[in-house]
């Protein structure tokens, strides 16, 4: 596939756009900065731009071998688009620029996509709609495990341009009829970061009650995205994403006893069953998450341990 990404010199992003290169896709980065890896294609375009996007999005996929290329006929340059290009997270810009500068270069990418025939959208939305991450105060879920029907009520300007995200992309596929797959990425970590930080968690699982006692391995997100560029004809679609245990060492009945004392527990959860539920993505997707912190904590010889 010819894969437009934007965002692929992100922490999340880098995995995956390498990832999809090393499987044979032929992957563009747009973004403000290059990645530099091999397979890759680097392309340097504000998002926020809608003339940029467009250009951007409806240019020549590959620039390696013009002489051999035909002239590009009438169909889309690219065969998807992943948009993962975003300000991450509150509290590193202002409230107002996270809020614009997010959901601006998602219209924008959504729109681009839509009007050149693109037919397949995967972006990146955030466990942080659920209102939890960064609700000010002690906020706990509804219900757990956490599934795709729990409410979206956020109140930080981050997970407010990812709730606006979503809406956004069900208007576009309610326009065109593309397959538009929205990812509620937990928290992302890279492989060397077990070694770094979960020995704190396992120590103290408090630090954790904010993310849903929940991760995602860079590796298995890659996985998820794949999964949605090799699944069709589900139209607009959102999934939690996740790794299928917690990020911490107590089990599910001690978290709950501990943290969710009042919280409606909707089915037996095994020992160590991620609350932040990956079901629905299985069912769909097939997807299966292949990592975990155990694979590190618990073999000294790992080459990230």
């Amino acid at each position: 596939m010819r894969i437009f990404f934007t965002g692929g010199s992100g922490k999340a992003g880098k995995y995956v756009a390498t990832h999809l290169a090393e499987l044979g896709h032929q992957v563009t980065n747009a973004d403000l900065v290059p990645l530099e890896a091999d397979g890759v294609t680097d392309l340097k375009v504000d998002l926020t731009d809608p003339g940029d996007t467009f250009s951007a999005m409806a240019g020549l996929s590959a620039a390696d071998d013009l002489d051999a290329m035909a002239p590009q006929g009438p169909g889309p340059a690219y065969d998807a688009v992943v948009h993962f290009a975003a300000i991450p997270r509150p509290m590193l810009a202002t409230d107002a620029t996270t809020y614009r500068t997010n959901i601006l270069a998602h219209y924008h990418v959504l729109e681009a996509a839509t009007r050149l025939g693109i037919r397949k959208i995967v972006f990146a939305s955030s466990e942080t709609t659920y209102g939890i991450c960064f609700g000010q105060g002690d906020r706990k879920p509804l219900y757990v495990p956490v599934d795709e029907e729990h409410p979206t009520v956020p109140e930080d300007s981050y997970a407010m341009s990812k709730v606006a995200g979503e809406v956004t992309s069900q208007a576009f596929h309610a326009r065109t009829g593309a397959d538009v797959y929205g990812l509620r990425i937990n928290n992302v970590i890279e492989p060397h970061e077990y070694a770094e930080y979960f020995g704190d968690y396992l120590a103290d699982p408090s630090l954790r009650r904010r993310n849903v006692f929940a991760y995602i391995d860079t590796r298995d997100l890659a996985q998820m995205v794949q999964r949605c560029l090799e699944t069709d004809g589900l139209g607009y679609e959102v999934f939690n994403v996740a790794n299928a245990d917690m990020s911490v060492s107590a089990t599910t009945d001690e978290i709950i006893g501990r943290f969710y004392e009042g919280v409606e527990v909707r089915r037996d959860l095994g020992p160590d069953e991620t609350f932040y539920s990956i079901e629905k993505a299985r069912r769909l997707l097939g997807f299966e998450p292949q990592h975990s912190w155990r694979d590190v904590l618990d073999d000294p010889g790992s080459p990230y341990a």
